[in-house]
């Protein structure tokens, strides 16, 4: 028997929409982040053929992201409210009517059957005819139901539509109104292409793009900088030559931004406070050539594993990884830096189209530890850096009390003032913000996530 004949067989053998189901009940644990348990089970069965890897994918992405509208459904079908429903059927009702609604190529039939096989497989025989039943109807029905009144209930039809809690909805609409709040909401759940930089200190763009082209990957020229580019098509990035040979590096644009906006000089060091994975950290020390030191720290050895795994694919020769915790004042830092990254613990609203889990687990008390865990970590930044060296401070959110008010707050409390970050930045992004020495990025109105980037210089 061949090799390949042996793998088909395999793959021919697991059942997808069972994976899915144990991802979901997976992410239901309330510290369980999407890429990382998806990732987990695509590496367990990582013999998957590629169009298995990319139905469990978006099945699971798709169901989770969806998960207040596909609830509101199953709802007006269902006689038991999908609150009182246990967890294991609840999850497979909302992949069944996932498929139902946003996956034309899935027949209904196998939808349904599958469902209720699971259902007995998974010891809930008495529930086959309910899940059954419940399907059918919406199937039946085309998955039509009656949507909240827009003008009557804005907050509450936006949540439904966008699957967004009437929390974060009701939040957005006084900050941004509704115009832009409805532009990030379509935009969290648009497909995400894997953004990459291509690293371009040792290597030509050109040169990397054909090597990913020879491999049978697409790629696409990303928004605002010459080196980033999209790319898809392919079924695993670590089987890439131009990835495996350090030549690329994920990393969305806004996360790009960061070290052209700190633009550090040859023979510069630079700390890097919270740097796992490491994006960040390599960006700046490529534009820095052989030259100079990046101290690139984070708060536990997992988190360093992950920089040092990046370091060493790179052959990054000038950027040192160390455990270290940002919120505890580092006294051999004391104004020995010249540039210092703080791109602190945030939300993650502003990721929430690539991490859909973190929009369902908001609540005003974290937001508060939040903010005061942020300030703690910029109280230790403004130290380290020398008379006349640079800050930047940045986060991966779109709340504007982590973002401009924290800003407002350091100036008020540390001997530091904006600077223009118009000269790193696209004309496309200049604005009076930028003028002044920060950025807010939002989805759906920019090309990225939503990001915040303020760029300090001591006095």
């Amino acid at each position: 028997m061949t090799k390949d004949k042996t793998t088909k067989d395999m793959a021919d053998s697991v059942n997808e929409r069972e994976i899915v189901l144990d991802i979901l009940l997976e992410l239901n644990r309330p510290e369980a982040m999407s890429h990382l348990v998806i990732g987990a089970a695509l590496k367990k069965y990582q013999y998957l053929l590629k169009h298995q890897r990319s139905f469990i994918t978006r099945l699971a992405q798709g169901t989770l992201e969806r998960r207040i509208e596909l609830d509101y459904i199953i709802n007006q079908y269902s006689k038991t409210p999908v609150r009182k429903m246990k967890p294991l059927i609840r999850s497979l009702l909302e992949m069944s009517v996932y498929q139902l609604k946003y996956m034309d190529n899935v027949p209904v039939s196998a939808v349904c059957n599958e469902a209720v096989k699971l259902a007995g497989k998974r010891h809930f025989v008495n529930l086959k005819g309910f899940v059954n039943g419940v399907l059918r109807n919406i199937a039946r029905n085309d998955c039509a139901c009656e949507y909240p009144d827009q003008k009557k209930e804005p907050v509450k039809y936006l949540s439904v539509r966008y699957s967004m809690p009437e929390e974060l909805v009701e939040r957005w609409l006084n900050d941004y109104g509704e115009e832009t709040t409805e532009k990030m909401l379509a935009d969290f759940l648009e497909e995400k292409p894997v953004t990459v930089r291509c690293r371009t200190y040792l290597n030509s763009v050109d040169k990397i793009c054909e090597s990913l082209k020879n491999q049978g990957v697409k790629v696409e020229q990303a928004p605002y900088l010459p080196y980033a580019k999209r790319i898809s098509g392919y079924n695993h990035i670590l089987a890439l030559d131009a990835f495996i040979q350090g030549k690329i590096q994920v990393q969305d644009v806004s996360s790009m931004l960061v070290a052209e906006i700190a633009d550090p000089q040859k023979g510069d060091y630079v700390i890097d406070m919270c740097a796992a994975p490491g994006g960040k950290s390599l960006h700046v020390a490529d534009k820095m050539g052989d030259y100079g030191t990046v101290d690139a720290r984070d708060i536990s050895q997992y988190k360093v594993d992950m920089i040092e795994e990046n370091i060493h694919r790179t052959d990054c020769i000038n950027v040192q990884a160390h455990v270290m915790d940002a919120t505890v004042f580092d006294a051999d830092s004391e104004l020995k830096a010249d540039v210092v990254l703080a791109d602190v613990p945030c939300s993650g609203y502003g990721v929430i189209g690539k991490k859909p889990e973190i929009k369902y687990r908001v609540t005003a008390q974290k937001q508060e530890e939040i903010v005061i865990l942020q300030r703690t970590i910029l109280d230790n930044a403004a130290e380290y850096v020398k008379p006349g060296g640079v800050l930047v401070f940045s986060t991966c959110t779109i709340a504007k009390e982590e973002n401009e008010e924290n800003m407002l707050w350091f100036m008020n409390n540390h001997p530091f003032k904006l600077e223009s970050i118009d000269p790193y930045l696209p004309e496309e992004l200049h604005s009076e913000t930028t003028a002044l020495g920060y950025l807010q990025l939002l989805p759906g109105v920019h090309k990225t996530d939503g990001f915040f980037i303020a760029k300090f210089r001591r006095k």
